[in-house]
């Protein structure tokens, strides 16, 4: 399963609001990311610098599944948790402080 290739889920309501609230600059940044993860398996994901995979330890996520920061634009973040094959992407971040906070 490691060598699968990552599917994203970009169905989350916050998520969403987050992207279209970008300027179409930043907006294409971030599905040129998307478009690098769709590209990748998790093996690649974990081990991508540019990425900078993170454990998020003070956040759970749904079920209690494990968080992780990410870059996924110039100057911020998102926060998502695997499941399986899918990135479940939860949120944007325009800091990288704001991504670790309850």
């Amino acid at each position: 399963m490691q060598n699968e290739r990552v599917r994203l889920d970009l169905n989350n309501p916050s998520f969403q609001r987050g992207l279209f609230s970008l300027p179409k600059s930043e907006q294409l940044l971030v599905l040129g990311t998307l478009r690098k993860l769709s590209e990748m398996s998790w093996d690649q994901v974990y081990k991508d610098k540019g990425l900078k995979w993170e454990l998020i330890y003070s956040k759970v996520g749904p079920n209690g599944k494990r968080l992780y920061s990410f870059r996924i634009g110039k100057g911020f973040r998102a926060v998502a948790y695997r499941e399986e094959d899918w990135m479940r992407i939860l949120s944007l971040h325009p800091d990288h402080d704001s991504a670790y906070q309850r």
